[in-house]
């Protein structure tokens, strides 16, 4: 099984987050579901390039201030396994002009209102992670075939998170 490499960031302005609905395609399997911006490497490009990228190809703004806050593995056990390494960052600061998105509608979603969306459940642990100010983390999120999360682990000790769901 060949990783894949992807990025994720939670672009904030005035306690909001810009928020994608993936929307737009037909064959996604973020289909519905709410998530922040990012995607996968190309070629031999590093996490914070990648990051670059995709947020200005996906929301045409250019980021100035992001830091990278964790690691999130991810392993769906699908027909075909899938696992995923993706590097979770937030930004507090961007310039240029929101743009229409490929891939969904873009929007501005205030972060208390964030969990009332259709979001997978291991976004909202490393969500809830992001919001304690939790310093650099590890976190893996084991997926059944059917997109439930059977399993979650914060750096290294198994989480109950139940509650989550």
């Amino acid at each position: 099984m060949t990783p894949e490499m992807t990025t994720l960031c939670y672009i904030e302005q005035n306690s909001s987050y810009l928020m994608l609905h993936r929307v737009k395609k037909e064959r996604d399997i973020n289909k519905d579901k709410w998530i922040g911006i990012g995607g996968h490497f190309e070629g031999t490009e590093s996490p914070e390039e990648c990051l670059l990228r995709e947020v200005k190809e996906e929301t045409g703004l250019t980021l100035t201030d992001f830091s990278f806050r964790g690691i999130v593995t991810f392993i769906s056990e699908t027909e075909v396994p899938v696992l995923e390494y993706m590097c979770l960052y937030t930004a507090k600061g961007f310039t240029g002009v929101l743009a229409e998105c490929e891939e969904g509608v873009l929007e501005w979603v205030p972060k208390q209102k964030v969990y009332d969306l259709p979001l997978w459940t291991g976004d909202k642990i490393f969500l809830r992670l992001l919001e304690e100010e939790r310093p650099f983390f590890s976190l893996k999120l084991v997926y059944t075939a059917e997109g439930v999360l059977r399993e979650a682990v914060l750096d290294g000790k198994k989480l109950d998170f139940s509650h989550f769901i």
